[in-house]
């Protein structure tokens, strides 16, 4: 059960031929399709205007989908608003206000699950003077604020827009740290868009890599590591046939590439699994690729409860 009292959805976000446009500009989700299985922590990642913010702001009920249907927690966006926190890069905040106030507002508009307690340990934890207005916050600080709006108010679903890009190393390990303890502990989804490609392994056991408004691979992170494979030899790419290639370059007198491994590798290829970082990194360098997504993020037509 959900903290409203209704049985919890076995799906956070599920889009079916999802496409969102800003006027008359090439649509920014373009017949979008995925799943994502509720209580994962997801990482979405993908280049400069491959969609992410679209969709997570889409999520978050705050665009209209052109065609296609999107579900939040079993219903619309709309309907799933008490149970979402949504962050977005700029991090809006009222810039008059002191964190202390910003946290009160925070408990008015969601009294029914604020936590005020957890809300200020995020703040204290960054030493931060609840009589400090937010105009003098800095951007790492107005981050942890942020944050603490978000985890305080207990959601079913985070979709947060690079949450961390402008805290340091150490604010960022420490503010993961507290995201993903929240995650575990109350089984709250979590779908983060970021950069930070050597963070993910650690942080995140799901991944959705969007390219061209489309996600181009999706699934558990073990899973989608499974299916790949890094091969070294002599030779070339048609020698890997069937296996598909995902990304090769030649390496001294041999080959270097990461396959989508189908059946046994030929005899005379070193193999060693993927990182997360080669993965991606092969993925973003090889758009064309075809997409791949595991069968429980593959989407499938559903009816929405309104």
């Amino acid at each position: 059960m959900s903290s409203t009292g209704t049985t919890r959805s076995a799906v956070a976000v599920e889009a079916h031929g999802l496409t969102v446009r800003y006027g008359r500009r090439p649509a920014a989700l373009d017949g979008c399709s995925f799943r994502l299985p509720a209580g994962r922590v997801s990482a979405l990642v993908g280049p400069n205007g491959a969609g992410k913010s679209t969709l997570l702001a889409a999520a978050a009920g705050l665009l209209k989908p052109a065609s296609g249907t999107l579900t939040v927690l079993g219903t619309t966006p709309a309907g799933a608003r008490e149970d979402i926190a949504y962050l977005a890069q700029d991090k809006p905040l009222h810039p008059q206000l002191t964190i202390a106030e910003t946290l009160r507002l925070g408990a008015e508009l969601n009294p029914a699950r604020w936590d005020a307690a957890h809300a200020a340990s995020v703040v204290e934890q960054g030493s931060l003077d609840p009589g400090t207005r937010v105009r003098r916050l800095s951007g790492g600080q107005r981050t942890r604020v942020a944050l603490a709006l978000a985890l305080g108010k207990r959601p079913e679903l985070m979709l947060l827009d690079e949450p961390m890009a402008d805290l340091d190393p150490l604010a960022r390990h420490e503010l993961l740290g507290t995201l993903m303890a929240d995650a575990a502990e109350r089984g709250t989804t979590v779908l983060m868009s970021s950069h930070i490609v050597t963070e993910l392994a650690d942080a995140c056991d799901h991944l959705l890599l969007m390219g061209g408004g489309r996600i181009r691979l999706g699934g558990g992170l073990d899973d989608l590591l499974g299916a790949h494979t890094v091969v070294t030899g002599r030779g070339t790419p048609a020698d890997l046939h069937p296996h598909l290639v995902v990304e090769s370059r030649a390496t001294g007198r041999g080959l270097t590439a990461l396959i989508r491994h189908d059946g046994p590798v030929p005899d005379g290829w070193q193999t060693a699994p993927p990182s997360v970082e080669e993965l991606l990194l092969a993925h973003l360098r090889s758009p064309s690729t075809p997409a791949l997504l595991t069968p429980g993020t593959t989407a499938t037509p559903m009816t929405v409860t309104r």
